[in-house]
Formats: C-alpha cells, sequence, structure tokens
C-alpha cells in the first residue's frame, strides 16, 4: 500500500468500510433479505419464505434468464470481434484516424442507451433490413452499447504489449497471420478475457434500450423486474434481481479463472 503507517492504514480501513458497506453492500444484503419475505413492515423483514425463488423455477423468470445468458453472450462475443478487430486495424492507422475511431467507438456510451435503443428502432423499422420485433435488434442493441468497452480495452493492451515479441517472430520468418494467431492474441488474452466478462456484465444489466426494443418471446430478465417491481411485486423483482446477479457472478468468476490460466501462459 501507498501508506505505510499502522494508524493511516488503519484510518483508510476504517474510511473504506465507512463508505463501502452503507454505499454498495447494505443495498445488496436489503435486496438479498427481501427476496426471502412475505411481508416488511418494521427494520426487519418478517414472514421468511422460499415461494418467490420455487415461482422463479416454475414460471417464466427461468425462460428470462436464460434469454438474458444468450443475449449477454451472444453481444459479447460480437462486441469483443469486433473491437478486437478495430483495435488490431488501428495500430496501422495515423493519430488522428485512430482518435477518430474511438470516438466512434465510444459514441454509444456517450449518449444515453435509450437513444441507441431508439435510433435501432427507426432504423431497422422497415426493409431492406427489418429487425424490429425480433431477437436480433435486441442482440444487436447490448452489443453497440459495450463494444466500446471491449475496443478500449483491447486497445489498452495493445499500448502495453512489448513489440519486440512480434518483432522477434517475424525476424524469425513467421508470416503475419500466424504471427497474429500465435504470438499477439495469446499475448492479448488475458485482456480479452477481462473485456469479454466486463462486456457480459453490461450486458446482462441492461434496461434502457432493451425495454424499447424486445418482442414479447424474447423477455430479458431486467425487463421481467422491472415488470414485477412496476406492478408492487417488489419482494419477487427481489428474488428475481439475486438470481440476475448469482448468475452473473458465477459467469464472472469462469471468466477470472480463465484470465488466470491466461496470465500464467
Amino acid at each position: 500500500m501507498l501508506v505505510h503507517s499502522r494508524p493511516a492504514r488503519r484510518a483508510v480501513h476504517t474510511l473504506f468500510f465507512l463508505l463501502f458497506v452503507p454505499v454498495f453492500a447494505l443495498p445488496l444484503l436489503v435486496i438479498v433479505a427481501a427476496s426471502f419475505a412475505s411481508s416488511w413492515s418494521g427494520a426487519l423483514p418478517s414472514g421468511a419464505t422460499l415461494a418467490h425463488y420455487r415461482d422463479i423455477a416454475q414460471g417464466d423468470a427461468l425462460n428470462a434468464l436464460l434469454t438474458s445468458v444468450v443475449t449477454a453472450l451472444t453481444a459479447s462475443v460480437a462486441a469483443l470481434t469486433a473491437g478486437t478487430w478495430a483495435a488490431l486495424a488501428a495500430e496501422k492507422l495515423g493519430r488522428r484516424t485512430r482518435r477518430l475511431l474511438d470516438g466512434l467507438f465510444l459514441l454509444p456510451v456517450a449518449v444515453p442507451s435509450v437513444v441507441v435503443g431508439l435510433s435501432l428502432l427507426v432504423a431497422f423499422s422497415r426493409p431492406p433490413v427489418l429487425l424490429n420485433g425480433t431477437p436480433q435488434i435486441v442482440i444487436t442493441a447490448h452489443t453497440v452499447l459495450v463494444t466500446a468497452f471491449a475496443h478500449q480495452s483491447v486497445t489498452a493492451a495493445l499500448a502495453r504489449l512489448d513489440p519486440a515479441y512480434e518483432q522477434s517472430a517475424a525476424g524469425l520468418g513467421a508470416r503475419p497471420a500466424y504471427v497474429l494467431w500465435r504470438v499477439k492474441l495469446p499475448l492479448l488474452l488475458p485482456s480479452l478475457t477481462a473485456a469479454a466478462g466486463l462486456c457480459f456484465a453490461l450486458s446482462m444489466g441492461e434496461l434502457s434500450a432493451t425495454v424499447m426494443l424486445y418482442p414479447p418471446d424474447w423477455m430479458p430478465l431486467p425487463v421481467q423486474i422491472f415488470a414485477a417491481t412496476d406492478r408492487g411485486s417488489l419482494f419477487a423483482g427481489a428474488a428475481l434481481a439475486v438470481a440476475l446477479m448469482t448468475t452473473t457472478l458465477l459467469v464472472l468468476l469462469g471468466v477470472s479463472r480463465i484470465r488466470t490460466k491466461a496470465s500464467y501462459r
């Protein structure tokens, strides 16, 4: 740590817990407690029950969770592919062109996501490309919204990458394609897995653009959580939120293990 004295470290730790517990940990604990409650009239929930989780296993929530996972996985793969390709291609461009390319990728992040949803709805509601009312338009929206993070992550990793590895392989007669697949991409694998995890987490929680675009047969779980809480079913919505958080954390844990193995390589 940058703080070396013991009293100063204790002060930093105390400040961290004073900020972390009420701002981050306590709201999550409240959601978890509400998911097991049937009523909440006092300081603590009452009427402990597993009915909300049984409803998730038996109702449409399981399909909504699967829809969110498929959407997030597909959007993450598409975003990682597009962002990595653009970052690799930008290495050969001039500084001004790279800045322009970065700005184009960051544009969907700079505007509200509801604007991105509206733009896709207007653009793809008529032939020749008709996506309105299909799952593809939801996946496209999620891809557009998370590609910027994949592109920026890979761009930063490329800036830190030692060019000696690529130059040594090229000097030994390796072709550019071989250098890319066997040297450059393996070195970028930790950053690629980190970008994939970030894209997946962001896609799993995306709501604003999804509400504008989703068809009735492709409802991601955040939309169902919003619908449940909007009609007053707060405890059922809390259980859905816990299911969403748990699934996201499990996938991120798997991605982190892949990243750790990639780092050792």
